[in-house]
């Protein structure tokens, strides 16, 4: 999916506007940037506990990649209101249905192949902080396209409100996963289960390192 140059400098404009609001207007920080490869297809897979995370999460890697696309799926009743899907669709974000979306998994694994992409491989947010369980067709997509797969956390956004002042928040993101070991057992509903299971401890780390781990009841 091609991007032209005035769009990646709207979406580097929109970024720091709303950079600046997260970082000068609140306490929003960032970690790790520099584990994020500058070109190649690369899956930045995150937890998912706040509306806010689909609009912070780009602006925390532009910054480190500005003229960057950061390409999102996102669910398809975000687009019905005209304007609205205008904005988000000109951000990088592209619908996708409930259940399964053969045409959205098609621009995903097109996408993979040289861009960047952020995906919730719990598929639904958290708003409590407890990380969920990935789901299984994100294990079956990592194998796939076999791209740099960064583990992300985000920390504090849950508690976030709009407008908003002297919150405070961080993003976290991890080293690349190796899946060197599962990318060599068979192509089935176990590896591809092991795979996503293999993002989501990746993500734990990260939030246990950080004193922000949340352990379900």
């Amino acid at each position: 999916m091609k991007s032209s140059f005035l769009r990646r400098f709207w979406v580097v404009f929109s970024a720091y506007v709303i950079g600046f609001y997260a970082s000068v207007l609140n306490g929003f920080r960032v970690k790790g940037g520099g584990n994020i490869p500058r070109r190649g297809g690369v899956l930045i897979a995150s937890n998912h506990i706040s509306a806010y995370d689909t609009i912070f999460l780009p602006w925390a890697v532009i910054r480190s990649h500005p003229m960057q696309m950061l390409w999102a799926p996102a669910k398809e009743e975000l687009f019905r209101k005209p304007f609205q899907g205008w904005l988000y669709s000109s951000w990088g974000a592209f619908p996708v249905r409930r259940g399964r979306d053969v045409r959205a998994g098609k621009v995903i694994n097109e996408l993979l192949r040289d861009q960047k992409v952020m995906l919730y491989p719990e598929g639904t947010r958290h708003r409590d902080g407890v990380l969920g369980r990935g789901n299984r067709g994100v294990g079956k997509l990592i194998l796939d396209t076999g791209p740099v797969v960064i583990p992300t956390a985000l920390i504090g956004l849950n508690r976030w409100k709009f407008p908003d002042f002297g919150r405070k928040a961080l993003i976290v993101f991890g080293p690349p996963l190796d899946f060197t070991d599962l990318f060599q057992l068979a192509d089935n509903k176990e590896t591809h289960q092991l795979i996503v299971d293999r993002v989501m401890e990746g993500i734990a780390a990260l939030l246990k390192a950080e004193g922000a781990y949340v352990n379900p009841e």
